[in-house]
């Protein structure tokens, strides 16, 4: 830790790295500024009621989570940056599946700048229809009590929210360290840290939980987060023998080089497709609820109470953690998306291809289509272990409070924790390539 700690200081000690490093700072300080700046309309008791109901266990607490509170606070950013992501991966999936978007990607920097342009375009569309699902279910759950007027003018500044943060991603990531979305995505998940720290001194305070549930979750929490680094860093090494080539009076060639294939190549985007899956039955359920339901369904002859506690059931055995059920599904879905994404982000063909053309072989495997045979096989195998490991730590965000004891400490397990521990690992190393570039070890040198 000393050593780490003297690194961290070298990096500090050169100016144009304390200078990014600051500027990253205060992009930070603008975005908790900012998430703080409350809308209009909003009936803030009936919304804590909301999110501490069935609501904010599920895809709302994920949403708020993401946008670091914003979204239980109602404010500017409420919708955050996740407009943004959804887009990008609609964008990443249509590269992949129209050839002209291929072939545009592949131009280079006018190409992909042409495809981030259409993305902000398909973001402003995705904000615009994410904010009036939001207010309208809020207005729905007697949360939000303002006039039409005032919802289009909510609905224009959560649209302009989620394009600031956008604008704030693309500074952090010109004149920063680090990628800028997923470090806003990093600074939303960790402000909620000091509140759930509070809260859990609290109950410790008054008695409700002891030291032992306190290191037990510890103990948990830092396993988690082994697991997750060396997940996150593993990869397997495939030797690749590139023959010799003669071209004049030169030789090229000869060496042999690895290619590295990593056990978790779809990052935290499986999960995410799977909460959106998995929460559809249970939110189709929670707005069932309401009284406007449950009256057109007792015209037909049948009992209130009855059709309240139908729908009361339905919603339990939809939410993964009150029904095992539910939790099978989900966990299910991350190990299909895990494949999906993978195959999908991942061109075993195209890699053969290249390697034939760069007179590139793996010893033992003929070049060609026994070359993507072995890499499909191979890949095959590890996103098995990455897709396993991504399904335990996204239902683990369930059962973690009730096996602790401690449910106010909302980072251990899911999603959350995932993204904190990739960024963190990736800003790392990014830190570490500036110091290198000065002939400094780095945080992650042996």
């Amino acid at each position: 830790m000393k050593e780490r700690l003297a690194r961290l200081g070298q990096a500090l000690k050169l100016p144009d790295v304390r200078k990014r490093i600051i500027f990253v700072m205060v992009m930070f300080a603008i975005y908790v500024a900012c998430a703080h700046v409350p809308l209009p309309g909003i009936d803030k008791e009936q919304m804590e009621r909301l999110f501490r109901g069935s609501f904010g266990g599920g895809l709302g607490g994920l949403l708020d989570a993401f946008a670091g509170g914003s979204l239980r606070r109602f404010s500017i950013l409420a919708m955050g940056i996740m407009p943004y992501i959804n887009a990008s991966i609609i964008f990443q999936l249509l590269v992949m599946a129209i050839p002209s978007l291929e072939q545009l990607q592949r131009e280079g920097e006018w190409g992909q700048r042409k495809i981030r342009q259409w993305t902000k375009y398909l973001t402003v569309g995705l904000a615009a229809l994410q904010g009036f699902g939001m207010t309208g279910m809020f207005r729905q759950a007697e949360a939000f009590i303002g006039s039409n007027s005032v919802m289009m003018f909510d609905v224009v500044m959560m649209v302009a929210g989620t394009m600031f943060l956008m604008y704030l991603g693309d500074l952090i990531t010109e004149k920063g360290i680090g990628q800028g979305v997923s470090l806003i995505i990093f600074v939303g998940i960790m402000t909620r840290l000091p509140t759930d720290l509070a809260q859990t001194i609290t109950l410790w305070l008054g008695g409700e939980i002891g030291i032992g549930n306190i290191l037990f979750l510890l103990a948990i929490f830092g396993a988690t987060i082994y697991g997750i680094v060396k997940v996150q860093q593993a990869q397997r090494k495939i030797r690749v023998q590139y023959a010799k080539r003669v071209r004049g009076t030169r030789v090229y060639g000869g060496q042999s080089s690895f290619l590295p294939l990593r056990v978790n190549q779809a990052g935290v985007i499986p999960i995410i497709f799977a909460i959106a899956v998995a929460m559809f039955p249970r939110t189709i359920a929670i707005y069932l609820q309401s009284d406007t339901v449950v009256g057109t369904i007792t015209r037909l002859g049948i009992g209130e109470d009855s059709v309240r506690n139908a729908i009361s059931t339905l919603v339990e055995f939809t939410n993964p953690g009150s029904s095992y059920f539910a939790s099978l599904l989900y966990f299910v879905l991350v190990i299909i998306f895990t494949y999906f994404y993978t195959a999908v982000t991942f061109n075993p063909e195209e890699i053969a291809e290249n390697l034939q053309k760069n007179g590139g072989a793996i010893p033992g495997i003929r070049p060609g289509e026994q070359t993507r045979n072995y890499l499909d096989k191979i890949l095959y195998r590890i996103t098995l272990v990455g897709a396993l490991f991504l399904g335990t730590v996204a239902v683990m965000q369930y059962y973690v409070g009730d096996i602790t004891g401690v449910t106010t400490f909302t980072l251990v397990g899911g999603t959350s924790l995932l993204i904190v521990v990739g960024v963190a690992l990736d800003t790392m190393q990014q830190i570490e390539a500036q110091l290198l570039m000065r002939h400094y070890r780095g945080f992650l040198s042996a």
